[in-house]
């Protein structure tokens, strides 16, 4: 995936970063240059400038300029405050004199308009870009799509399995792939989705064979039985058994596979509240691949059709 305008915390252990941070020279190169850099954010005043470690050089990010936003709004303190203690672009837009001490004084605001002008306004639905997930709510998960810019991954688009939080799928601060699923042009907004990147039902399915015992994690207790996730992509549905809850892990038999009816039936074995690793296949190779206009999740032997248009 070879993605010029990056998440923040990508750029910041690349050489060029280095040589631009290291020394006053080299940002003045970065001016000149109008490069956007990175470096840690490690405080804010009072008035919620945002200072940044630039090694012997004080780096000031005026609060104005600590992020783009639309007309008529004010940067939040909470999107200044959770900025401290991790890297944070920019570029520099003055080198000074303050109270003796060289001061470079910087702009995200301004990285953020470079970042969507060449970058986020040529995206079509069904791009593959790189992510970093940013924070978690009930919904969804917010994630970064480039130069701190945020994008919000639904839910239900984290996975095909129902997952009860966005927390059970990723961790905050990883990278992860994702595909451009709509641009709202008129809110500035542009959601994504995952799920299509993480095979489908036959892609899944391959690795599971009937009589195999297997360990899944209990997603949801229906009426009609108990949902099991084998894989991200995949879930099977197996007969009620007293104590089993959600979340527990479970093992167990896998009694058949229907591809036409897309159905993994199953019968537990044992089960118990524990953790699984937070495992991911991914089905398309993103370095290769950067766009997708169409995924089908059910197999061609099935009636019923389960699909992504971009």
């Amino acid at each position: 995936m070879n993605q010029k305008y990056l998440p923040e915390g990508l750029l910041y252990g690349s050489a060029q970063n280095a040589q631009y941070i290291s020394s006053l020279q080299g940002l003045e190169k970065a001016m000149r240059d109008d490069k956007i850099i990175e470096a840690p954010a490690v405080m804010c005043d009072s008035d919620m400038n945002l200072f940044v470690d630039l090694g012997e050089i004080r780096g000031i990010i005026p609060r104005n300029e600590v992020m783009l936003c639309r007309e008529g709004e004010e940067t939040k303190t909470i999107a200044i405050i959770t900025r401290v203690g991790k890297p944070v672009c920019f570029k520099v837009t003055s080198i000074g004199e303050k109270s003796g001490e060289t001061v470079a004084y910087l702009s995200r605001r301004a990285a953020q308009i470079e970042c969507k002008r060449e970058f986020l306004s040529d995206l079509i639905c069904g791009d593959i870009i790189q992510a970093k997930i940013t924070h978690f709510e009930n919904f969804g998960a917010f994630v970064d799509i480039g130069c701190g810019i945020s994008s919000l991954l639904s839910i239900n688009y984290i996975s095909i399995s129902r997952i009860p939080h966005p927390s059970d799928a990723f961790d905050v601060g990883e990278y992860i792939p994702v595909i451009v699923k709509e641009i709202d042009e008129a809110n500035d907004r542009i959601s994504v989705t995952h799920r299509e990147l993480l095979g489908t039902w036959e892609e899944n399915a391959a690795f599971f064979a009937p009589a195999q015992i297997v360990s899944g994690i209990v997603r949801s207790i229906e009426s009609y039985g108990i949902f099991i996730e084998l894989a991200p992509n995949l879930a099977g549905l197996a007969e009620h058994r007293a104590g089993v809850k959600v979340g527990d892990i479970a093992s167990v038999y896998i009694k058949n596979i229907i591809p036409e009816k897309m159905k993994v039936k199953l019968a537990i074995v044992d089960s118990a509240p524990g953790i699984l690793p937070k495992k991911r296949k991914y089905f398309i190779d993103t370095d290769e691949i950067t766009h997708i206009d169409r995924w089908r999740y059910s197999p061609s032997s099935a009636p019923r059709v389960e699909e992504t248009v971009f």
